[in-house]
């Protein structure tokens, strides 16, 4: 335990370190290119965050893994401790200047997130949490919600960037979930949509074409929070699928089945037409 909150303190200080840095460059952006797929958007200020983050573990942790989202992987592959990093998630949304971004620093150790710390520049809110430590925002602990019925439900979810290219694309479950909850939210940050789940504010997420930098802090946040995470079908999670379903765990039998139940979206409408 006194070595995992070493690892979350850490994990603190590169986060607010990097937050300090997104801080200073919002509204101040000169330069927004694309990675390859549209829509999925680089900046200086992912940069600069990035840069932040990896000084503060290569001074504190020079003998462990890292994968960040855009130096990919560095230090040492044969480490059983990896820091899996996201400088700045939810980048569209931070070069528009629309406030729904964060830091991501997570720890797995042996493959199994361990430690996460995420913070919102925005509302200056830092959510962390190590296995058996519990979950805190702004240092005060955090649950998840009681909701248990599916048609009380916020809910929570995202699209992936090929999602013009490929029909597994989300769309379908977004609007059959719509339908059976009080509504499903798109945010544009998969650590604060999971950041939200621990707090209690939203009651589940589910999400796909994720990549570890993308949830692994906020796994932990939901799972010291009280919270479940597996694949769709309850399945054990396995972090290289993309693919997570995280909710408050009251839930998690009810959006699970609903996520297996839901038709395709060709076929949407083809009795009414007849």
């Amino acid at each position: 335990m006194n070595q995992l909150q070493i690892f979350l303190d850490v994990a603190t200080e590169a986060a607010m370190a990097a937050g300090a840095l997104l801080q200073a460059y919002w509204g101040n952006l000169h330069a927004i290119e694309e990675k390859g797929r549209p829509g999925d958007l680089v900046t200086e200020a992912d940069k600069a965050a990035e840069a932040a983050i990896l000084e503060v573990l290569r001074r504190h942790v020079p003998e462990h893994s890292i994968l960040a989202e855009e130096s990919g992987k560095l230090g040492n592959q044969e480490s059983a401790y990896l820091w899996a990093i996201d400088p700045l998630d939810g980048t569209t949304n931070y070069a528009h200047q629309y406030p729904v971004s964060a830091v991501s620093v997570g720890l797995l150790i042996n493959g199994v997130p361990q430690v996460g710390a995420i913070f919102d520049p925005s509302r200056q809110e830092l959510f962390r949490a190590a296995k058996g430590l519990g979950a805190t925002c702004n240092r005060r602990p955090i649950r998840v919600s009681k909701t248990a019925a599916l048609e009380k439900s916020l809910l929570v979810t995202g699209f992936a960037y090929d999602r013009r290219q490929t029909t597994d694309n989300n769309y379908a479950e977004f609007c059959y979930l719509t339908h059976l909850t009080q509504g499903v939210r798109r945010g544009g940050s998969a650590a604060l949509d999971l950041a939200y789940v621990a707090s209690g504010r939203l009651d589940g997420y589910w999400e796909r074409g994720l990549s570890p930098w993308d949830i692994a802090a906020g796994i932990v946040l939901v799972e010291e929070a009280g919270g479940l995470v597996t694949a769709y079908d309850r399945s054990p999670m396995d972090i290289n699928t993309g693919r997570i379903l995280a909710t408050n765990g009251q839930l998690h039998p009810s959006l699970s089945q609903a996520l297996q139940e839901v038709p395709p979206l060709g076929t949407w409408g083809v009795e009414s037409r007849e």
